[in-house]
């Protein structure tokens, strides 16, 4: 039995015609009494006298209305309680800095204007790290770089980003341009995250594949530290965009590396949908909203969405 047949006999014992209730109902009259047949078949009783003046209810029909529009409306309220109601709960998200330096603002005000009653935790830590606390069910939802993740994981394609060459515009050895290739950067003193991060991996086998051997004069893992030994001079660095989304434009200068296979993907990672909340649900919807925002607007600088 459905809701739609309900809905038909109901509307049919109003007005007292097939017609006119196929017509206010929208559908074909054979239709209409094709679904009222079948409701009389399961139920194994006549509910409506038909004549050709017009359908009467017979006994059981007047009973079974009665409960029929008590049912409706109850599935009405239940439906007006869902949409009015306002999702609640704890959700725990992880970014990683360069991440987080452009979406956690922009996320964390769309959750407030969308789902005021979610309370958002927000875990800014280094990509591996994000995986291993996902793992151990310690975050809901994560924006990652690895493509290797478990298959019981929920992965949704983000967005690929260029990297840069971000350097002091002191810096002697800074090359001159908007783009820059990697065997141009023999010479230039790096700063970069330490051997275990994955940039840094990526970075290695890119200048592996350039033949380069890069001069490597320090290595930071915090983006905070790392950012300031560049404004200071001491070294540039490689990073994406979304690294110089904190500092003042005249501290830094940027020069996008053109090989074509330097990039960084992003991927918005979760627990399988089975396990999260609701809320973990609305969560990840609105943080895929928000960074395909973010790239259309152009304020991800180097990013480019992907397709699902």
């Amino acid at each position: 039995m459905e809701l739609r047949q309900l809905r038909y006999f109901v509307k049919v014992c109003e007005l007292r015609s097939m017609g006119r209730a196929a017509i206010e109902l929208g559908v074909v009259t054979s239709a209409l009494s094709q679904q009222i047949s079948r409701l009389e078949g399961e139920l194994s009783t006549r509910l409506l006298q038909r004549a050709s003046t017009g359908v009467t209810p017979t006994d059981a029909g007047v009973a079974f209305l009665q409960q029929a529009q008590l049912t409706l409306r109850h599935a009405d309220e239940a439906v007006r309680a869902a949409q009015q109601a306002r999702l609640s709960g704890h959700v725990s998200v992880g970014l990683a800095p360069t991440t987080a330096s452009v979406l956690g603002m922009p996320l964390m005000q769309a959750m407030r204007e969308r789902y005021p009653d979610i309370r958002l935790h927000l875990v800014e830590s280094l990509s591996g790290n994000l995986g291993s606390m996902l793992q151990a069910r310690q975050l809901d939802l994560a924006v990652l770089f690895e493509t290797a993740t478990p298959r019981r994981w929920s992965i949704e394609p983000l967005l690929d980003e260029k990297l840069f060459l971000i350097a002091a515009k002191s810096l002697p050895q800074r090359p001159e341009g908007a783009r820059v290739r990697l065997s141009q950067l023999a010479g230039v003193p790096l700063i970069m995250p330490s051997q275990g991060h994955g940039l840094r991996a990526s970075l290695t086998t890119a200048f592996a594949r350039a033949r380069i051997e890069p001069r490597v004069v320090a290595e930071i893992d915090g983006l905070a530290l790392l950012m300031d030994a560049v404004r200071a001079g001491l070294g540039a660095t490689i990073q994406p965009g979304a690294a110089v989304a904190r500092q003042p434009a005249d501290h830094v200068v940027s020069c996008q590396i053109s090989d074509a296979h330097v990039s960084r993907r992003n991927v918005l990672v979760s627990l399988s949908d089975d396990e999260l909340s609701p809320a973990a649900l609305a969560t990840r919807v609105v943080i895929a909203d928000i960074a395909r925002t973010l790239v259309r607007d152009g304020l991800w600088a180097g990013a480019r969405l992907l397709k699902n």
